[in-house]
């Protein structure tokens, strides 16, 4: 089991990863090289849902670590939820996004759902019989996500919900999806709400899968919304509260894309380091060479500095401080920005293997890319941080 909160909270005060901490990363190491990593660069090539990935993290009880005991999950602390996901996103970013986005789909849940919603659908997440997903934006709603068009009526004991959700994240794949959508058009931001939908709700159908640059095996996909009828205790918190839980969420969750951004950094420097070290030019290993070392040593020192802000943030966020919002950002923004960094040096220390998809370093280069782009790009980070400065 995933170490708790409470017994990890004298580590946290440190933010440093407890002897729970470190066995939870040999295992999940383990358990990534041996059933994520051997598929890895099939499920890039061929765009492909990472099953293996799934099956292997849902065994172990490593898919939705987040969940709380009261509701059959591992009740792992923030730390721990990092951890995992920085471990799996070493070998497989796609695979990774696995029980990165089942706590960003489930999080609203837990932090604004009512008891019964607690219990319909954190249990069976926590089972593995169902994967959420996060429906945020939509094709003129991105970074401004107030300006959603996606409606929410009542009638009666239901809401009857209208529009379409873009950049969804395992859209198709997951069983359901937190949702918002405007359900008093004349407050904005204070005029939306977050609903439960499920994917066999009557008229919820998706898009064809989005051609990305990297992390092809995690479906990107619209979701269509065409007079979905759901029961109105759907609603996670009271009306007109969704905005405000969905940006509560995203300050816990973009530490999550935070240890997405170390791992693959971590993946690419640690297949780099090997290289260099058999390569040989001029007679001699070219990481024998100084310049060479300067490059290492930078890559490894920006992959530090992203280590100890986000296990940092991961400290406020199971402690919610009141800089969470900060560090939150700060953490994704300087993690995701060292990972595109790293990986970009990984495949010049390959040279021209580095720019073949016979080696993972240009993979994971791609993959990196993405971190600095969703959960809020890189630029709505840095104004959330200068709003919000300790």
């Amino acid at each position: 089991m995933a170490p708790s909160g409470k017994s990890a909270a004298a580590d946290f005060d440190l933010y440093r990863p407890s002897e729970e901490h470190d066995m939870l990363r040999d295992s999940v190491r383990a358990l990534s090289e041996a059933k994520i990593a051997p598929f890895a660069a099939e499920v890039d090539e061929e765009g492909r849902f990472p099953q293996e990935a799934r099956d292997a993290l849902e065994a172990n009880d490593l898919h939705a670590v987040h969940v709380p005991e009261a509701y059959g999950g591992a009740g792992a602390d923030a730390l721990a939820t990092v951890i995992v996901i920085e471990e799996v996103a070493r070998v497989c970013a796609s695979s990774s996004l696995i029980p990165a986005v089942n706590k960003l789909g489930s999080l609203p849940v837990v932090l604004s759902g009512s008891e019964e919603l607690k219990k319909k659908y954190l249990g069976p997440l926590a089972a593995g019989d169902g994967m959420f997903s996060y429906c945020l934006s939509e094709p003129d709603a991105g970074s401004d996500a107030g300006g959603m068009k996606t409606k929410a009526v009542r009638d009666g004991d239901h809401y009857v919900l209208n529009g379409v959700k873009r950049w969804i994240t395992n859209a198709g794949v997951s069983d359901y999806y937190t949702v918002m959508a405007v359900t008093d058009p004349d407050k904005r931001t204070k005029g939306i709400s977050a609903f439960v939908v499920e994917k066999d709700d009557e008229g919820v159908s998706f898009g064809a899968p989005e051609k990305k640059l990297g992390i092809k095996g995690s479906p990107t996909r619209e979701v269509y919304l065409d007079n979905v009828r759901i029961p109105a205790d759907r609603m996670l918190g009271d009306e007109g509260t969704g905005f405000a839980t969905a940006m509560q969420t995203l300050d816990h969750t973009r530490i999550t894309i935070a240890a997405q951004a170390l791992g693959i950094a971590q993946g690419a420097l640690d297949y780099a380091k090997g290289y260099v070290a058999e390569r040989k030019q001029f007679g001699k290993p070219i990481g024998d060479f100084q310049g060479v070392q300067f490059m290492l040593a930078d890559m490894a020192m920006k992959l530090e500095a992203a280590r100890q802000l986000t296990y940092a943030a991961a400290a406020k966020s199971e402690r919610v401080d009141s800089d969470l919002t900060f560090f939150g950002a700060a953490a994704k923004c300087y993690a995701s920005d060292a990972a595109m960094e790293i990986t970009t040096d990984a495949v010049q220390l390959l040279g021209g293997y580095g720019y073949t998809r016979d080696y993972p370093v240009e993979r994971m280069m791609r993959d990196a890319k993405i971190t600095q782009i969703y959960e809020g790009t890189n630029q709505v980070q840095r104004i959330v941080m200068a709003r919000n400065l300790p």
